[in-house]
């Protein structure tokens, strides 16, 4: 079922029933992406486009629908929260994005007011506005923004996140494709500064997935998403280490469920299946697929 986009009603009810089983209400979604249509847009011509910071793959997208479709399609496969993913690409953007974040949190209520930041001198500014105004998840963006995340312009903002306890699900891995600043290292840097930080590394870290497994094993506040993980898209290029699976086993309080929906190459129900079959039991997948995030964000 991962090649073609299944019937939405077919699809929703294949999701439910997997969450059923596992006795949930739901599910809680850290890493789905939402922004201004304009700029959603941009974000599908670069996929089209087979851009340098998708790896060179094939990568439709299977969600191409309205916003308000996206929204309704996320509530008929019974996504209780989920998040609007933005971010920008360079200075003087990430302010207009949280005002447009904010806006969208306040007219659609089972979206996590999202945030986002960029190195550049009025970032604590705008990260304090946004934590005034409810903000309670940030997305950063290593890979697309060029940044190094231990720039010393992020140091403060790091510092109020840390303290307002407030999650950043921060792309900082070199999948699909290494950028200047991605890997565990630059990030360990911020970490070593900033250790009760609480960051989401999303996509489980891959495909450094063992290194990034040591700095939540190191730092108590460090989670990981799914986001992709052990999909047949990933592991075709980036494959999870078996070895490693004890260790995520032993994590499972700290994994929580990501998709990357609308921007995926399969039907949102495969990453689901993906999860499920890695064998590591219904409590670790009832704590991924809902009770490790409705306890972050107090759901």
């Amino acid at each position: 079922m991962t090649g073609t986009e299944a019937a939405p009603a077919v699809e929703a009810a294949e999701v439910r029933r997997f969450w059923g089983r596992l006795g949930l209400p739901g599910l809680v979604d850290v890493h789905t992406h939402f922004m201004p249509e304009r700029v959603l847009h941009k974000v599908w011509a670069y996929f089209d486009g087979l851009g340098p910071l998708t790896g060179g793959l094939t990568w439709p997208i299977t969600y191409r629908t309205e916003e308000h479709e996206r929204t309704a399609l996320l509530r008929e496969f019974g996504v209780r929260a989920f998040t609007a993913m933005l971010y920008p690409h360079k200075p003087g953007m990430a302010r207009w994005l949280n005002g447009w974040a904010a806006d969208f949190a306040g007219r659609t209520p089972d979206c996590l007011h999202t945030a986002t930041l960029f190195p550049e001198e009025d970032a604590p500014d705008y990260v304090r506005r946004a934590l005034d105004e409810g903000a309670r998840v940030f997305k950063a963006h290593v890979q697309v923004g060029a940044y190094d995340p231990a720039d010393r312009l992020l140091d403060p903002v790091w510092g109020l996140l840390a303290e307002a306890g407030v999650p950043v699900v921060i792309h900082c891995v070199s999948g699909p494709a290494p950028g200047k600043h991605t890997g565990p290292e630059p990030i360990a840097r911020v970490l070593a500064r900033h250790p009760r930080l609480p960051l989401v590394v999303a996509h489980l870290g891959m495909p450094e997935y063992e290194d990034f497994l040591a700095l939540a094993e190191r730092y108590p506040r460090v989670r990981l998403d799914t986001t992709m993980a052990f999909t047949d898209f990933s592991e075709g290029h980036s494959p999870f280490p078996r070895r490693a699976l004890p260790r995520l086993a032993d994590l499972g309080d700290r994994v929580l469920l990501g998709s990357d929906f609308p921007n995926i190459p399969y039907p949102y129900v495969h990453q689901l299946r993906a999860l499920e079959r890695l064998g590591l039991g219904d409590a670790w997948l009832r704590a991924v697929c809902h009770d490790n995030g409705a306890r972050l964000f107090r759901l």
